[in-house]
């Protein structure tokens, strides 16, 4: 049996990865500081991995799936802490690309600060920086827009929400902006592959292959829901984040080297409608913004 080390393990992505990996049978141990409900079947290390302390010393993993790591420190400390492991991927972030890098940005594109995404994609940055230093055999992700049960940030919940309730939704200008997801089970796929094929590359952009615009995706995430979506336009004088969950920001990553490895992803429809159903009996796990607010102080009679 193999025994795999998930940090976090109580929300989303690592909530996710963690429940994926004990349904295949593995001893999933997970790191967090045990102020939420743990996966059924995990083995909790409860610490803070900023003050771990001795409780990974003399433990071995086959797997070290790192997904709360956020600086350089985090993942320094981690790795001087665990006593063995023979796998690490991080999962790191599609924001380590400034904003003005030439597109579709490729793995061995400038990476750097983007002006949408500050300070939490160059820590991301220091990150992967400092686990290829000190674990150069390591595997780092970069996804965009992960989704798919156990989101916790308020995306197409939000959409979900405005259907639900008959509304009509503001659009970004046309809509044509295009937005680029990842279901959150093809990310766990993924890391199967790469720790069964062992590739080369170290460093791999994960995504769907083809980006959707906003207008189709809220009129699909409508549809899921049993709706028709009904748009209204908004001026781009108004500030985006202030009714919409994404930045005015297109972005695309180049993910053949991912298609080469992992040829079939789940469609965007199917992982919506696994979303719509966990979220239609959890949201009272979603971090809801005021968007509706905004809207209905804003835009509404």
């Amino acid at each position: 049996m193999k025994n795999v080390l998930v940090t976090g393990g109580t929300v989303f992505v690592s909530r996710y990865v963690a429940e994926y990996y004990v349904n295949k049978g593995y001893r999933v141990f997970v790191l967090n500081r045990n102020n939420r409900k743990q996966v059924e079947g995990a083995i909790l290390i409860e610490a803070d991995r900023r003050c771990i302390g001795e409780k990974l010393s003399g433990l071995h993993f086959d797997l070290i799936a790192d997904i709360t790591a956020y600086t350089g420190e985090d993942v320094e400390r981690l790795t001087d802490a665990v006593g063995s492991y023979e796998d690490y991927i991080l999962i790191s972030s599609s924001a380590v690309y400034p904003q003005d890098t030439p597109q579709p940005f490729s793995e061995n594109a400038r990476t750097g600060r983007n002006k949408f995404w500050g300070k939490y994609g160059t820590d991301k940055l220091a990150a992967e920086e400092m686990l290829l230093k000190k674990v150069p055999n390591a595997y780092i992700l970069r996804p965009p827009y992960l989704y798919g049960p156990y989101n916790n940030v308020y995306r197409e919940a939000f959409v979900f929400d405005c259907a639900m309730s008959d509304r009509k939704f503001y659009l970004p200008k046309d809509g044509a902006m295009k937005l680029q997801f990842f279901y959150i089970d093809d990310l766990c796929r993924f890391m199967d592959v790469l720790i069964e094929q062992r590739p080369t590359e170290r460093i791999f952009n994960v995504g769907n292959e083809v980006a959707i615009s906003i207008r189709d995706w809220v009129a699909l995430c409508y549809r899921i829901a049993g709706k028709e979506a009904e748009f209204i336009s908004v001026d781009e004088a108004i500030e985006q984040r202030s009714y919409f969950s994404f930045y005015d920001y297109e972005y695309q990553l180049d993910v053949h080297a991912q298609k080469e490895l992992l040829p079939e992803t789940t469609s965007l429809e199917a992982g919506l409608a696994a979303a719509f159903e966990w979220y239609g009996k959890n949201s009272e796990q979603v971090v809801k913004k005021p968007y509706l607010e905004f809207i209905d102080s804003h835009f509404r009679p």
